[in-house]
Formats: C-alpha cells, sequence, structure tokens
C-alpha cells in the first residue's frame, strides 16, 4: 500500500475510533444526567452525529451496552488502589473505604440504568460479575488475615462483607434511607468493625 492509501486508511479508522468513543461519553454522560434507558436517538442526538452513524458504528444498543461497561470498568479501575495487608485492621478498614466509597459514588448512575435491563442484557450481567468479583477480589487481599482466622467460616465473612459493602447495600442507604455520602459511609465502616472483629 502507498503512503498516500496508508495514510488515508489511518484517519479513517482514528476518526472510526473517536466516533466510538464519543457514543460511549455521550452513552456514559446519559447515564450521569439521570436517563436511565437512552433510545439510540438520544445518544446520537448527545455524541452530536445522526443516528445512522451510531448504527454504522455499533450494530445495535447490546452492542453499545459492550462498549460502555468496559468504559466504566477501566474508569472504575483507574479509581482501585491496593490496601496494604499488613496493616493494623482500623488502618486497612478506613483506606478500604477510601476507596471504595468513590468506586461506589462512581458506578451509581450505571448501576441504576443496569438494574432496569440487566435480566435482559448479557452486557449488564457480564459487567455486573466483573465487579462482584473485583469487589470481593478487593476484601480478599485487604482481610486475609481475618478472613484465614475465620476458618471453616471464611466463605460466611466473605459473602457477608461483600454484602456490607456492595452497591445494593449503599443504594439503599443512598437513596431508600437518603443517608449522605459521610454518614452512609459511618454505617458501612461499623459493618464491617462488627464483622471483622467477631
Amino acid at each position: 500500500m502507498d503512503d498516500g492509501r496508508r495514510h488515508n486508511t489511518d484517519g479513517r479508522i482514528a476518526r472510526g475510533e473517536r466516533t466510538r468513543e464519543a457514543i460511549v461519553a455521550a452513552h456514559a454522560d446519559l447515564l450521569r444526567s439521570g436517563v436511565l434507558k437512552p433510545t439510540g436517538k438520544l445518544i446520537a442526538e448527545r455524541a452530536g452525529i445522526s443516528l445512522r452513524t451510531l448504527w454504522l458504528n455499533f450494530k445495535d444498543l447490546e452492542a453499545v451496552l459492550v462498549a460502555t461497561t468496559a468504559h466504566w470498568l477501566d474508569a472504575d479501575a483507574a479509581l482501585h488502589r491496593e490496601v496494604d495487608p499488613a496493616l493494623p485492621l482500623d488502618r486497612r478498614i478506613d483506606e478500604h473505604l477510601q476507596q471504595r466509597v468513590p468506586r461506589l459514588e462512581h458506578l451509581a448512575p450505571a448501576a441504576r440504568s443496569a438494574a432496569l435491563g440487566e435480566p435482559f442484557s448479557p452486557a449488564l450481567q457480564a459487567s455486573r460479575a466483573a465487579h462482584v468479583r473485583r469487589a470481593t477480589d478487593d476484601l480478599e487481599a485487604t482481610f486475609a488475615t481475618e478472613l484465614d482466622a475465620a476458618g471453616a467460616d471464611r466463605e460466611l465473612l466473605l459473602s457477608s462483607l461483600f454484602v456490607a459493602t456492595s452497591w445494593p447495600t449503599w443504594t439503599t442507604l443512598r437513596d431508600d434511607l437518603g443517608l449522605d455520602v459521610t454518614a452512609a459511609t459511618t454505617v458501612v465502616r461499623r459493618g464491617l468493625e462488627s464483622l471483622l472483629r467477631t
């Protein structure tokens, strides 16, 4: 391929990537603004493209969800940091919550939207499973000492820690009980302390 044709091809590829990134950003922005089930038309309008361009880049809304959930998982990973398992328990609880709470708040718009479509969407089901694995892995790494000490009750303790720090618990505190972030964090912290000191 000569340089001119290669340049044109590279340019088309780059434009296509930018268009897909704009579509994903528009979809995520709509979710953050409270539009829980955006249509293709709304996504295209927010991205500043035609509906035809949307469907040229993604075959259907499920394909858009695959890309958007990947985007959200990447953003979640950027908020994660390891907690030193050798720290005292109080410090580990504090540091775990210092990174878990912003991740839960970041997740909120996507999780609220996913609740509507998850039973019908393999992309949303896979995203939920990935978030569960990440949260469980974090707990296992941070509280390995206490989990190992639990012996036969290890899995029971791990499940209890997961429930205490999970999205359903967080949305109950924030949305159903109307607690602010500080109060909700205090409730979760007390739950962790109670479980880990038993």
